[in-house]
């Protein structure tokens, strides 16, 4: 194995997020969440948080590194990273920028974070409003398409349409992350559950995308803290392993215009082999996955370009029984995920991923030793990583 690798570098400590709200509902500003999900996070770790050096984010996060390490009272601000791109292709990436620090000696303590108070900056869910519209979006909103659902509604009936996907398949996800979410009562939607009539019965945003095929909106924030390996068995929790972290996609992936060549994509192609030759394992070897869910559909293709199954396998695979836990083939997103948890851009994903190798999702996987997350289908660049237990290294 060649020694530029982020393999057993780098452990979780600890993780937190703050209460979840509905878009717009925070009693509190976006910085302040975001310092009360780090602090939340120092204790889950045992980790002082003036001991802080480093801070990585994505999406365009408005709390600025200097800012956060001045409120903090860290010691010294050392590495400040940020992924470029919105939505949240940036999940796994901003865990590979702080992978990267602390292997390489840049730092010894990195926050990963992000914060969301779109009651004080504005919503997601909603198409531009303007009277003036220019570069790659005068050859589309003029023409309706206007919002995230529009634009990825386009590839995933491509893909449906190419290989034949039934709507049952999207609905399956949103089955698993639902029943998920009652288990978990950090969950917005914990206490709300979903059935096959609910789903089907639930209005079109976009075809293929019901109602429940769309991730939530929210305000809240979620940190976690990463060390350097050495010190994995220094906190409180079972040592959880970063075993790969890789971010970006395919050739031409970010034409402008909806003229990418892999039109029909979720921009995995290319970045799934890197992960799994830099985590040595396969798509076999992987216990539970926590797949970013913007849209279902997304989903489904980054199931298929991870390898877990083909185009033409998407059918049998995708059932409600294979996508639950405990028994489930290929249980996903088993806290609720973006669909019925909380949707903070994804980072929650890569936290339940941690809290499953430590033996603390409130939808348990039995003896999870690899646990993956998959960050942004569709957008570019996307991101992934793959944690692991002790016994995995």
């Amino acid at each position: 194995m060649s020694d530029r690798t982020l393999r057993g570098k780098v452990a979780v400590a600890g993780v937190a997020e703050t209460e979840y709200y509905k878009w717009g509902r925070s009693p509190d500003p976006e910085f302040k969440l975001a310092i009360q999900a780090i602090l939340k996070a120092c204790e889950n770790a045992g980790v002082d948080p003036r001991d802080i050096d480093g801070f990585s984010s994505y999406s365009n996060d408005r709390s600025d590194a200097s800012r956060m390490s001045a409120a903090l009272g860290c010691k010294e601000l050392s590495f400040a990273s940020m992924q470029w791109g919105g939505g949240g292709g940036g999940g796994s990436g901003a865990v590979a920028n702080a992978a990267a620090a602390i292997a390489t000696g840049q730092a010894e303590c990195v926050v990963v974070f992000r914060a969301l108070a779109q009651g004080q900056f504005g919503r997601f869910g909603q198409g531009p409003r303007s009277k003036v519209v220019s570069g790659p979006a005068a050859h589309t909103l003029p023409y309706g398409l206007m919002s995230a659902a529009h634009q990825f509604a386009m590839k995933v009936n491509r893909y449906m349409h190419d290989h034949g996907v039934r709507q049952e398949a999207l609905r399956a996800i949103s089955l698993a992350a639902y029943h998920h979410a009652q288990a978990n009562p950090r969950a917005v939607m914990h206490g709300r559950p979903l059935d096959e009539a609910k789903y089907d019965e639930s209005r079109w945003i976009v075809e293929p995308f019901h109602l429940f095929d769309c991730c939530l909106e929210n305000d809240g924030a979620a940190a976690m803290v990463l060390v350097s390996a050495e010190r994995a068995k220094d906190f409180p929790h079972p040592p959880c392993y970063l075993l790969g972290a890789v971010s970006g996609s395919q050739h031409r992936a970010g034409a402008t215009v909806h003229n990418t060549p892999e039109y029909a994509s979720s921009s995995f192609p290319t970045v799934a082999p890197r992960l799994y030759n830099m985590a040595q394992v396969g798509p076999a070897d992987v216990d539970v996955l926590q797949s970013y869910e913007n849209f279902t559909g997304g989903v489904m293709m980054s199931i298929v370009e991870h390898g877990f199954c083909t185009a033409e396998e998407v059918n049998d695979f995708l059932t409600y029984d294979n996508l639950v836990a405990p028994s489930g083939k290929l249980p996903l997103n088993t806290s609720g995920g973006n669909l019925a948890e909380c949707y903070m851009h994804g980072l929650g994903l890569n936290i339940e991923a941690v809290r499953q190798i430590w033996g603390q999702s409130t939808s348990q996987v039995p003896g999870a030793e690899i646990s993956m997350v998959t960050s942004g289908p569709m957008v570019t660049p996307v991101s992934c990583c793959i944690f692991g237990s002790e016994a995995t290294l």
